[in-house]
């Protein structure tokens, strides 16, 4: 009896064992989870977001494996994102924190905003006013306005369409010298132009190094408005976004 016991701890052991190396593999090479702390990305992303964020899309740095191990450089399978992409990066200035922002500009791009406006590469990328938009979840309730901007295309590619928001068009970040992407790097913005420390931003963030892209967003599979507590087990329904469940990141 003892011995029967023994042996079904130990294949209850090797059980655990065996299910958490297949989650740190599919983790390492399809697809991690991430949520949403910030309003740096709304509207595109929400405060309280969870979503997917597939490791395959650009290739495999050390950053695609848990706390990041040191070994080996560069990346395996690598691959520019496009323009356009929403991407979960680590910051460069640790290597440890997740950032997740809009990648507006490649290696070798031009990059700078005058007057609110982006421009790559010389040209002024064309943005059309939606409307007022009200941001909620993020600090202070603020009605700002929101564009559809339109980022130039890259060779054999249609141009990317997604949203913004502006407060205004003479925020700090709204009129900046222009920024020459690094080669093996990229430039990214937040979606929130007036809320975001990003890439303008040099000496907190600065031009992204291409190993440390973990992956591309994906998917939204969960989303929660934070009104209910996690005891307040009768108010779970009515907190859930359920519009945005399932919801592809674009």
């Amino acid at each position: 009896m003892a011995k029967h016991k023994s042996g079904g701890w130990l294949e209850s052991i090797k059980t655990v064992v065996y299910a958490g190396l297949i989650a740190i593999g599919i983790r390492t090479v399809a697809f991690e989870p991430f949520n949403i702390p910030s309003g740096s990305m709304i509207p595109t992303l929400l405060v309280g977001d969870y979503l997917f964020v597939s490791k395959y899309s650009y290739g495999y740095s050390r950053h695609s494996m848990p706390f990041s191990p040191n070994l080996f450089q560069g990346r395996i399978f690598g691959s520019l994102p496009e323009r356009g992409d929403v991407a979960v990066f680590k910051l460069p200035r640790d290597n440890a924190t997740d950032y997740i922002k809009r990648i507006i500009g490649l290696p070798g791009d031009r990059i700078q905003v005058r007057a609110g406006v982006l421009y790559v590469n010389g040209q002024s990328v064309r943005r059309e006013l939606i409307g007022p938009y009200t941001v909620e979840g993020d600090g202070p309730r603020l009605v700002v306005r929101e564009y559809r901007e339109f980022l130039p295309p890259q060779p054999g590619m249609v141009a990317h369409a997604h949203n913004i928001l502006e407060m205004s068009d003479d925020q700090p970040f709204d009129n900046t010298g222009e920024y020459r992407v690094p080669e093996g790097h990229v430039f990214a913005m937040g979606d929130n132009r007036d809320n975001s420390l990003d890439s303008r931003a040099q000496n907190a963030v600065g031009f992204i190094p291409v190993e440390n892209l973990v992956g591309r967003a994906e998917f939204i599979f969960f989303s929660v408005d934070g009104s209910a507590r996690w005891w307040e087990v009768w108010a779970w329904p009515m907190a859930i976004r359920w519009s945005r469940l399932l919801s592809a990141v674009r």
